[in-house]
């Protein structure tokens, strides 16, 4: 009996380290070059932020699936005759990348992002915003150490941002974040 439960417990943490290795969970913060496509004013780009949770899930030696819950600040400041205005678009953010590693610290990320428009800070009147954005996004990710990571992905929008304008998010994230 004492063997049994001993195998058991030996077992048990066994799979416990196993699991661990597995999944990582972790946090990440960065800086987001934001502007929009095809809006029918001229835009600039806005410099803003994202900062969220970050999931690691290994499908093998060099697969994984990431995926992220970020809040997101996106938009552009838009140029008119008489003066600029800024929108600024607060998104609940959730990418699923697909991240398939090319050594042991450079990954190549793929995958889908749906976002949620929490907030909007306008120096204008936009009617209709959509509260959904879905896009695809794509980038790189560098391990600096075990448990330290940069990244560096493009978020492109494949929704209007707006009921009343073919305008659609393009986004510059840089980030780094660590995994526990």
């Amino acid at each position: 009996m004492k063997k049994i439960i001993f195998a058991s417990i030996f077992l048990l943490a066994l799979s416990t380290s196993v699991h661990a290795q597995l999944v990582k969970f972790g946090l990440k913060a960065g800086l987001n070059y934001a502007n929009v496509t095809g809006a029918t004013l001229q835009t600039d780009a806005i410099t803003s932020y994202h900062a969220g949770l970050v999931t690691e899930i290994k499908l093998g030696e060099t697969f994984a699936l990431q995926p992220e819950l970020v809040y997101s600040t996106q938009g552009a400041t838009y140029k008119t005759a008489l003066e600029d205005f800024k929108n600024e678009l607060g998104y609940l953010s959730i990418p699923v990348m697909v991240k398939i590693y090319l050594g042991k610290t450079v990954s190549l990320e793929l995958g889908p992002q749906a976002s949620f428009l929490l907030s909007e800070k306008k120096e204008f009147d936009i009617e209709n915003s959509n509260t959904f954005d879905f896009a695809a996004t794509g980038g790189l990710g560098f391990k600096i150490s075990k448990n330290i990571f940069i990244q560096g992905r493009y978020v492109l929008g494949l929704t209007e941002i707006s009921k009343n304008a073919d305008a659609k998010n393009a986004v510059v994230q840089v980030s780094a974040g660590i995994m526990f």
